[in-house]
């Protein structure tokens, strides 16, 4: 999957603090953390449990 993954750092995200990165595939997205320079572990979650995640995140007001 990662392969054709292209990654997209979080506009939140800074040089010195907590970074994610996030890629969309059909059928899926992946997480990753930006410190890791590309090396680090990725979680894959179906686009389904994506768009839930991100539905629930922000009706909670998570949003930055």
């Amino acid at each position: 999957m990662t392969s054709t993954a292209r990654w997209a750092k979080s506009s939140y995200s800074s040089n010195h603090e907590a970074c994610v990165e996030v890629a969309r595939v059909p059928g899926a997205a992946g997480m990753r953390d930006t410190k890791a320079l590309g090396t680090g572990p990725e979680l894959w979650v179906s686009s389904d449990t994506w768009r839930a995640f991100v539905h629930v995140t922000v009706a909670n007001g998570f949003t930055r």
